[in-house]
């Protein structure tokens, strides 16, 4: 027992020393991307951390209705905190801040008057400050942010929370696989919540997941920090 947890310690001590999962960034003077598509949500980031708490970078996020009678399409410039960060014997919990600043670009189709599409086009600026928290060790995962897209006179405040756990141990250098379940929901482009079971695999620095959701739309997921 005490060469397993002798052999186990450095790489769960790697593991949550944020190479490999979901944090939303990376080691001290490193840069993450990351990218999240499927046919309604679509947002690619990245970011670099000026301190091991401390990250800026620019991101582009399009939204969809889910009857695609609304549409959004946003560049932001992004700031990322880690506010708090518990590490614990075998894990280690991080809270984080997530904000943001950008351009706005919105269409909502108002239906047919006439024979002739009526759409309504808008620019606004957006502010989108949020939360995060995680939980992870290297076999189970739980994840919940909560984060405000607003405008003046617009609300698509955005909630998701995912879990998941890991099939087998492995070691650092050794490509890891997940099974992770998502609940997400975003206000006023969706009335249902999206639910989304994805295989993960991580493998140091990087990690992708693909799965399917509950309205049979394929979802595909990265991260790579460098």
């Amino acid at each position: 027992m005490f060469n397993h947890a002798k052999y186990y310690l450095p790489c769960l001590i790697l593991l949550l020393s944020g190479h490999a999962y979901a944090g939303p960034m990376g080691f001290k003077d490193s840069y993450m991307v990351m990218g999240d598509f499927n046919n309604n949500w679509r947002e690619s980031f990245i970011n670099y951390a000026i301190t091991p708490r401390d990250a800026w970078g620019v991101s582009a996020t399009y939204m969809r209705a889910d009857d695609k009678t609304k549409s959004r399409t946003l560049e932001e410039v992004t700031y990322t905190r880690l506010l708090h960060r518990w590490n614990m014997p075998h894990a280690q919990a991080n809270l984080w801040f997530m904000g943001g600043i950008g351009a706005l670009q919105g269409k909502n189709n108002l239906g047919e008057n006439d024979g002739l599409s009526r759409d309504q086009d808008f620019n606004k600026t957006m502010v989108t400050p949020g939360m995060q928290f995680d939980y992870e060790t290297t076999r189970i995962y739980f994840q919940a942010a909560h984060r405000l897209y607003r405008t003046s006179e617009l609300n698509h405040d955005y909630t998701s929370v995912r879990a998941g756990f890991s099939f087998y141990e492995a070691r650092y250098d050794q490509t890891q696989p997940w099974f992770i379940l998502e609940a997400r929901n975003m206000n006023g482009l969706s009335e249902k919540i999206e639910i989304t079971p994805m295989l993960r695999l991580i493998n140091k620095n990087y990690f992708i997941e693909a799965g399917v959701n509950n309205f049979s739309e394929p979802r595909f997921n990265f991260m790579y920090i460098f």
